[in-house]
């Protein structure tokens, strides 16, 4: 299945993480799933209760108030996102470890080296990782 990403939405994401480095930055991703693609319209930065740069914690009460805000507006989670701020874009063990939802898209975004890249991934209940396509575009 392939995940769309507008362009705004994707520099802005790299703006957040950035600007929080070298501590972790995640979030939830909503938006709908139109003929078998999802088509993310909105990036919530939620808060990381751990304030690390290993791992995160999403602040469940901002959660909760994100996934109401994607439901007023028709949408559904379409899953989260988080930084590596010193770590490839790849699914790390604990990112396996935590990720519950097999329909879930998971944003990686890696801010080492020079350029950021981002990459998407589900995982299934046996961990097994595969990665989306995920077309960034100026609009859908």
């Amino acid at each position: 299945m392939a995940v769309w990403l507008k362009t705004a939405d994707y520099v802005a994401l790299v703006h957040h993480a950035r600007g929080i480095f070298p501590k972790v930055a995640c979030g939830l991703l909503g938006g709908k799933i139109d003929q078998g693609e999802k088509k993310v319209l909105g990036i919530w930065y939620i808060n990381n209760k751990d304030a690390s740069g290993a791992h995160f914690a999403i602040d469940i009460k901002e959660q909760f108030a994100a996934v109401k805000e994607m439901r007023d507006r028709g949408w559904q989670q379409l899953g989260n996102w988080h930084s590596h701020p010193l770590q490839s874009a790849i699914p790390s063990d604990k990112d396996k470890e935590q990720a519950f939802d097999a329909n879930a898209s998971y944003f990686i975004l890696s801010l080492a080296g020079g350029e950021p890249v981002l990459c998407s991934y589900q995982v299934a209940p046996d961990k097994t990782v595969t990665k989306e396509d995920l077309c960034i575009v100026p609009d859908f």
